[in-house]
């Protein structure tokens, strides 16, 4: 059987009812492109789930401090701090102006891997355009900031990029960080429900971007002297990427998206790479409408592997901690849609398994694990942080 042709024929050929679920889950494929793949044996470790801190609105990100307390973002555009196991009534001062509309606002919350010694933690979030800035007046993009917290505020701040140009429309702000072993931070943007520009390396929508921990770009970016793309961009083709994580084996970065209907997908992010979007996709338009004919073309990258139909990914962790042994170095990812976190078994550059955790959990937003070893969830319906401990 010739499996491969199955994912190259033109959307005219095969539809999308003829790829769903049901026929790749009876191949049994799994790989690059892959819609599924096994279930593997998670579950079969007892968990206990306790809820840290409820009553949070519209929580986005979370990171522990190494005191064991936290710092929680709000959509809205607060930042929170959750102390001895309290929600601080007192909301964090001097945090940035955010376009707080649609999918926009405070986002994510990260510390520098050197935290305990130079204080560094960053922002992500939407930042309505100012005078002189490209694009839409009345439009926002998503920015990074660099500051310290002190005296229950942001001192120190200095905004180290802002992705151009502003757009008006209110999805697909990406702004998920991680830094890998060298210390270059790496920040996803979405392509802002404009499709056609992830295709264009010329903008920054669509794109994960590479810097220095203090805003500067790398000298070996992709496009930096070529004048084919922006210096900071180092991949694009993206549509709204809302997950990055660090593999502990290897080193790459790990990327998540969200597809349309159906296609979400696992990255591996690569210099200079061209993901894809819109030009090919495994999903399909929201009014069933076909967005490209193919799933695949040369000089594209394909998924480590896709969700049809869509999960919508959201947040993503790699598992070092010996308090899950079973779980070393495979990765977790939220479920907004379903509400759960899928457990995937990484074997090299494949997931080779999945299995559904904490089914039930709430609307995943962001997968953290603890310097205690715990996984700390951020559930945003719900507005609380849960930690995931062994039974």
């Amino acid at each position: 059987m010739h499996l491969q042709k199955l994912f190259t024929f033109s959307r005219k050929k095969i539809s999308a009812a003829a790829l769903g679920l049901a026929t790749l889950a009876a191949f049994g494929l799994t790989g690059p492109g892959s819609a599924v793949a096994p279930k593997g044996p998670g579950q079969s470790m007892a968990l206990k789930t306790d809820t840290v801190v409820t009553g949070l609105k519209t929580p986005w990100a979370v990171a522990i401090l190494p005191d064991g307390d936290m710092l929680v973002t709000e959509r809205g555009g607060t930042l929170r701090l959750v102390h001895d196991g309290k929600l601080d009534p007192k909301p964090i001062g001097d945090v940035p102006e955010v376009l707080a509309k649609g999918q926009g606002g405070l986002l994510d919350v990260v510390l520098h891997p050197d935290y305990a010694k130079n204080g560094w933690l960053y922002l992500t979030y939407a930042s309505p355009a100012a005078p002189g800035e490209a694009g839409d007046a009345d439009g926002a993009n998503t920015a990074l900031m660099r500051a310290k917290l002190k005296n229950h505020k942001l001192v120190d701040k200095k905004v180290l990029f802002k992705a151009t140009p502003n757009v008006k429309s209110n999805p697909h702000f990406g702004g998920r960080v991680v830094f890998d072993r060298e210390g270059y931070l790496y920040l996803s943007l979405g392509e802002r429900g404009q499709k056609e520009k992830a295709q264009d390396p010329m903008n920054h929508q669509g794109t994960v971007v590479r810097l220095f921990d203090d805003g500067r770009v790398p000298k070996d970016n992709p496009f930096v002297g070529t004048k084919k793309g922006l210096e900071e961009i180092y991949s694009y083709g993206h549509r709204n990427p809302q997950g990055l994580a660090l593999d502990p084996v290897s080193g790459k970065v790990w990327e998540h998206e969200h597809g349309p209907q159906g296609g979400d997908e696992v990255n591996i992010v690569k210099k200079g790479a061209n993901y894809g979007w819109p030009a090919i996709t495994f999903g399909i338009d929201y009014d069933n409408s076909i967005i490209s004919e193919d799933t695949a073309r040369a000089g594209m990258e394909q998924p480590v592997i896709y969700w049809r139909p869509s999960i919508a990914p959201c947040g993503m962790a790699f598992v070092t901690s010996p308090k899950f042994p079973d779980w070393k170095n495979n990765l977790l990812v939220g479920s907004l849609k379903f509400n759960y976190v899928m457990l995937c078994t990484v074997k090299g550059d494949q997931i080779t398994k999945q299995e559904k955790i904490l089914e039930g959990i709430g609307r995943v937003r962001t997968i953290r694990q603890g310097a205690d070893g715990n996984i700390y969830v951020v559930a945003e319906n719900s507005g609380t942080v849960f930690r995931v401990s062994p039974m």
